[in-house]
């Protein structure tokens, strides 16, 4: 079966975080959850597991204690060790001691599980939290955020973690704001202003940006541009610009555009 959203709307007080967003998470796929600050993301997670009032819509989800859940914080317990961070989870959700040495293992946090969550590097301590939530195996696992500021070797690890609890028949939901995470991901859903601006496969949502994206080697002096290795990209959906080349969007320029065809916006 699979879980997720359904025309889901949560308001807190006059303010919309979300309207009408849909999505699917499928048992044995990753879905990410893309979009800028303030686009939503964190109510959406945080309603798909219950920890959100929802005004209208539906949410579909499996039993509480199959449901594996990483929020903005790490969830370790900074006044324990790693060993006593995993074995109080286990004992909680009644996990498998085997199951606790290889994710730790495949961390590389079996190093220091005498550590204090207190004494761990940002990344180690993203990587237990994520590690805590997949312990008893969920049917559904969903992170909010589990790579953002972390090394690349952790972001790595992380990664592996997420591939491996899809692989194990899990439906993995998550958010991120590294755009070539989200290229790898089955599904992927582009938030903005909580409003659902695309949904698919990471080629689909691409394939279907309008206008034209162009590449400049300096900004140009009017009109929305954003930052890339190569130069300045360009969105327009009137023309050519100036000083510029046409180049084919990856996803990260896909969902810019998209973001400023949302807003009413163009160059």
């Amino acid at each position: 079966m699979s879980w997720g959203t359904v025309g889901l709307t949560v308001r807190y007080g006059r303010r919309t975080a979300l309207s009408d967003v849909s999505v699917r998470v499928d048992p044995g796929a990753v879905t990410c959850v893309v979009g800028g600050d303030g686009a939503g993301k964190t109510t959406l997670m945080r309603a798909m597991v219950g920890a959100t009032p929802i005004t209208h819509g539906v949410v579909l989800r499996p039993a509480a204690a199959e449901i594996g859940y990483l929020s903005a914080g790490t969830g370790v317990y900074p006044d324990l060790t790693v060993r006593e961070n995993i074995e109080f989870a286990a004992r909680a959700y009644r996990a498998r001691g085997r199951d606790q040495q290889r994710l730790l293992a495949r961390t590389g946090l079996s190093a220091v599980d005498d550590r204090l969550g207190a004494e761990l590097s940002g990344g180690m301590r993203q990587k237990l939290g994520v590690v805590l939530a997949m312990l008893h195996r969920p049917r559904l696992l969903v992170l909010d955020e589990p790579t953002t500021g972390v090394d690349p070797a952790s972001r790595a690890d992380i990664a592996r973690l997420i591939a491996a609890a899809a692989a194990d028949g899990a439906a993995v939901v998550y958010t991120t704001s590294y755009l070539d995470e989200a290229e790898r991901a089955g599904e992927v859903l582009v938030l903005d202003g909580g409003t659902a601006l695309a949904a698919g496969l990471p080629a689909t949502i691409v394939a279907a940006a309008d206008g034209q994206v162009w590449n400049r080697p300096d900004r140009p002096a009017r009109g929305l541009a954003w930052r890339r290795p190569d130069g300045w990209r360009v969105w327009s959906d009137s023309g050519p610009v100036a000083g510029a080349c046409p180049v084919r969007p990856d996803l990260q320029d896909a969902v810019i555009v998209a973001a400023l065809r949302h807003r009413g916006e163009a160059a």
